[in-house]
């Protein structure tokens, strides 16, 4: 039964991260940005106006290097206080302070890039034969040169940076500060009901009446924040489309790729061919569950639901230990070295309490080790989230040991990799190890309603409805709460088609979604997956000879493009083949689970 959260104070403190590797108070987070302040302020005095050449190139890259080491340490630790408990008034205040802070730093130091972009192209190419380690940042900050503006612009926007990250924060806070949950009452029964509840528990619920309840207590709260959030977002559309034209780029898609290195047509292929060819493959899936619970229809508030509600194992956090060692074993001894100390050393934060951020995941400040959140419900399927978050550990685990600060991160398109792969390991691991037909179905549909749904149906259904918004606003416009609706209701329908009765509610998912403030993010999910899925395969099918490969893309972190690093791993994502395998794989997957099902009911 799901119980009311604790506050953040009563959760035992072994079920909570150990922060003191980045600081042992807020004191001394106080200190490190005052200081950082100070020292922007010196590094400007002493040089701006003085990158003239190459070695005044390379000392500058080198100093600012040393500069934003320092930097992400406190940024770290701003945004993890406040992830855990929003309802924290120092953690509040914290989180302000630093935003207002780094708007400053920003501005102070934007003279750099001016700088270096005002140098003739062939004296950043001989910084970069001269000095390889500024080679990726440098040709990065040329491609942008065409968007340059002028270096008293650039100076402002940076000073207004915290003032343009204000949806995200504003979002947050309307989700997990004001919005309240009232209990739900079932045959006069009262249950408790929040965010992390909800989504942990109550979408997954076996009993229909209750499960079906809750999402409607669920939906009717977040009903009445719908213009606010509404009004949040597009704040943040209308701030991204001035930046786009400001910036002279040709559209806002373009602008939100830049960084990304991958063109339109990938991101578009992505979209397009899921929507399309995954769709009926899913509608069978969402048919298999109506019929298996023998539910009078298939609503969306059925559709987490598990194939066989009576054999959902439970698993202790220990428990999982066991599963997840099994599993990435795999990847080699110094892979699982880190496995080991993310459980020992306290990098994860399992607890539940009230407001504590929604969902999963991993931050990875450089020159420390990762932290990842999640909020553990004793659910099996909880060992593929935890999987996930440490496939991102692992990766830049690698990557920040390989490669300096400006290299060690990819492009977004490519970061969802890594994460994805380790599912598919558990999933591997996991039919491995069993014959028994139940637990068979239950792994298969795991990765099916886990991995692929997650992945490559929710959030894809997030990113084709992504797309109608930023058309229209591409083309001049704005949203409100009744058209954001609408959009989102026409893309479940059109996906779903007849399978599912796209219930009321559904049409508000879109207020759900932090992804929304990251830009063109959701998209980059499946196209990750994409990329797991294959070299999953690769490594089931010639072991050793593809995980060391697999381990070399994982350690060149930023240094290639999302192209090159496939590459590197036998994927070639500049065709269609790739994703069309791995929506082929998916099928496979149902038609699967139809047929251990079959065999279930038959014996």
């Amino acid at each position: 039964m799901v119980k009311s959260l604790p506050t953040r104070l009563a959760v035992p403190v072994g079920e909570t991260w150990d922060l003191s590797n980045l600081f042992n108070s807020s004191k001394d987070f106080d200190q490190a940005l005052e200081s950082l302040e100070q020292e922007a302020e010196a590094l400007n005095h002493k040089t701006q106006g003085t990158i003239t050449d190459v070695p005044t190139t390379i000392q500058t890259l080198t100093d600012y290097m040393a500069f934003l080491e320092k930097l992400v340490i406190v940024s770290t630790y701003a945004s993890l206080t406040i992830s855990t408990d929003q309802t924290n008034n120092e953690a509040q205040l914290q989180s302000s302070k630093f935003s207002a802070v780094a708007a400053k730093i920003s501005s102070k130091l934007s003279f750099i890039n001016s700088e270096l972009l005002a140098l003739p192209r062939e004296t950043l190419e001989q910084a970069m034969q001269e000095s390889a380690e500024f080679k990726g940042f440098l040709e990065k900050l040329l491609r942008k040169k065409p968007y340059q503006l002028h270096p008293e612009v650039e100076k402002t926007l940076a000073a207004y940076s915290s003032t343009f990250s204000a949806p995200y924060g504003l979002y947050n806070t309307t989700k997990m500060v004001d919005m309240n949950f009232e209990d739900f009452e079932v045959n006069g029964q009262a249950y408790p009901l929040s965010y992390v509840s909800f989504e942990g528990d109550w979408e997954a619920e076996p009993d229909t009446e209750l499960r079906r309840a809750a999402f409607d207590a669920f939906s009717k709260k977040l009903k009445d924040y719908q213009h606010t959030t509404a009004k949040t977002y597009d704040m943040q559309l209308q701030t991204e489309k001035t930046t786009a034209d400001l910036r002279g780029y040709d559209s806002i898609f373009d602008y939100l790729l830049s960084n990304q290195e991958v063109d339109r047509s990938l991101y578009n292929r992505q979209i397009d061919l899921i929507t399309k060819e995954l769709a009926p493959h899913m509608q069978k899936y969402a048919k298999l569950l109506q019929k298996v619970n023998g539910l009078d229809r298939m609503t969306f508030a059925d559709l987490k639901i598990s194939l066989d509600p009576s054999y959902e194992p439970e698993i202790t956090v220990e428990e999982s230990k066991n599963y997840i060692d099994g599993a990435l074993s795999i990847m080699g001894p110094d892979y699982i070295e880190m496995v080991n100390r993310s459980y020992s050393e306290r990098w994860i934060d399992f607890a539940q309490n009230k407001g504590k951020s929604t969902g999963a995941f991993c931050s990875s400040p450089y020159g420390v080790h990762p932290y990842i959140l999640i909020s553990w419900t004793g659910r099996m399927n909880e060992v593929f989230v935890l999987a996930h978050e440490l496939g991102h550990a692992g990766h830049f685990y690698n990557a920040n040991r390989e490669q300096n600060i400006f290299n060690a991160r990819p492009s977004l398109y490519f970061i969802e990799a890594p994460s994805t792969m380790n599912e598919m390991l558990v999933a591997n691991h996991l039919l491995k190890n069993s014959e028994d037909l139940k637990f068979k179905r239950w792994v298969i549909s795991s990765i099916v309603a886990r991995t692929y749904y997650h992945n490559f149906v929710t959030h894809l259904l997030e990113a084709a409805y992504q797309r109608k918004v930023y058309e229209r606003i591409d083309g001049g416009q704005s949203v409100n709460a009744g058209i954001l609706n609408t959009i989102k209701r026409g893309v479940l329908e059109e996906f779903w088609g007849d399978s599912v009765d796209i219930t009321d509610g559904a049409e508000l998912t879109w207020m759900r979604q932090p992804h929304y403030y990251m830009g063109l993010y959701p998209y980059t999910y499946s196209a990750g997956l994409t990329i797991s899925t294959q070299v999953s395969k690769r490594i089931l099918n010639e072991g050793q000879t593809a995980v060391d490969e697999w381990l070399e893309v994982l350690k060149a972190g930023g240094t290639k493009t999302p192209v090159e690093l496939a590459q590197m791993a036998g994927v070639d994502i500049t065709t269609e083949q790739p994703l069309r395998d791995t929506i082929a794989y998916i099928g496979e997957l149902v038609d699967e689970l139809v047929r251990l099902t079959e065999e279930i009911e038959a014996g």
